[in-house]
């Protein structure tokens, strides 16, 4: 038997029982987390987010995890020779690219997921959205001002989506099969072609169909900055709305704070913007007093 000193048993005790209210909390309750970043990439990172998971799992909470997999997919894209066409910034998804898209998140980076979590005593399943038609996309288009003639203009994509509808049926039979599903964020369009959504977007969804308890997104800051570049610990969503209005979000972060937002007017009780790279930051969110993001709700 370890040897374990006393005062290491009494700090684990307080441990367990300042967790024991949180655990409470979330008890048979659906916890949506969107796994991506970098920490996605480090091994140890991937070993502690598992972790997570499956003790999530094995006190009562249902999680739900849907993950990214940008930088996989630029790697395989520049291997395969396959040039990126970008528009206003946004990568043009033909068919080339929508088929690596796939076989990189589908395929390679989910059963990556689900072996992880498989390692550390979970039972995991991965799917996409494509599943039991769980999502169904429809085409997205982005306008842009042309510079010249300043007139706005339509851009097209290619193979981009969002989510336009969710069945929850899916989803149902694996969480009452005590299965943990790893869900990759390509789906079926109504015109029959395979589309790439953002996986933040396709979380919110997916969190909003479930009625989930939370909706974590796992990134690579500590959650919404203020001005002075300050953590702000909470927001409702009029403030957070003030933040993109104001010119406080910027960039990525602003789709982030509107699936928040989208999420909660879903059903969703509270969504937290939080640093995937910081050790068991699931856990410390989710189970301490504290918590480790940013939380928006009503």
């Amino acid at each position: 038997m370890a040897d374990i000193s006393l005062p290491d048993v009494h700090t684990q005790a307080e441990t367990l029982i300042k967790a024991l209210p949180h655990m409470q909390r979330y008890d048979q309750e659906i916890v949506v987390v969107k796994y991506g970043g970098h920490a996605m990439g480090d091994p140890a990172a991937a070993e502690d987010f598992a972790e997570d998971i499956v003790l999530l799992e094995q006190a009562g909470v249902f999680p739900i995890v849907v993950h990214g997999g940008g930088p996989q997919i630029g790697a395989m894209l520049a291997k395969l020779g396959i040039k990126s066409e970008f528009q206003a910034g946004l990568r043009v998804t033909d068919q080339a690219t929508i088929d690596i898209v796939e076989m990189v998140l589908a395929g390679s980076i989910n059963k990556q997921i689900v072996s992880t979590i498989s390692a550390e005593g979970g039972k995991a399943v991965g799917l996409c959205g494509k599943d039991g038609d769980m999502v169904i996309a429809r085409k997205i288009t982005r306008t842009m001002i042309d510079p010249d003639s300043n007139i706005e203009q339509l851009i097209d994509l290619g193979f981009v989506g969002e989510p336009h509808r969710v069945n929850r049926s899916v989803l149902d039979s694996v969480l009452k099969a005590e299965l943990i599903p790893v869900l990759a964020p390509v789906a079926r369009g109504e015109d029959g072609h395979t589309y790439n959504i953002n996986a933040d977007t396709f979380a919110g969804a997916i969190a909003g169909a479930m009625r989930a308890k939370r909706l974590l997104l796992l990134t690579d800051v500590p959650g919404v900055l203020d001005k002075d570049k300050k953590l702000i610990p909470e927001l409702t969503v009029d403030e957070a709305r003030g933040l993109i209005a104001d010119g406080t979000a910027t960039g990525g972060m602003i789709p982030k704070i509107e699936t928040c937002i989208y999420a909660i007017e879903q059903g969703v009780e509270a969504v937290v913007i939080l640093d995937g790279k910081v050790p068991h930051s699931v856990l410390l969110e989710l189970l301490t007093d504290h918590g480790a993001g940013t939380m928006i709700r009503r």
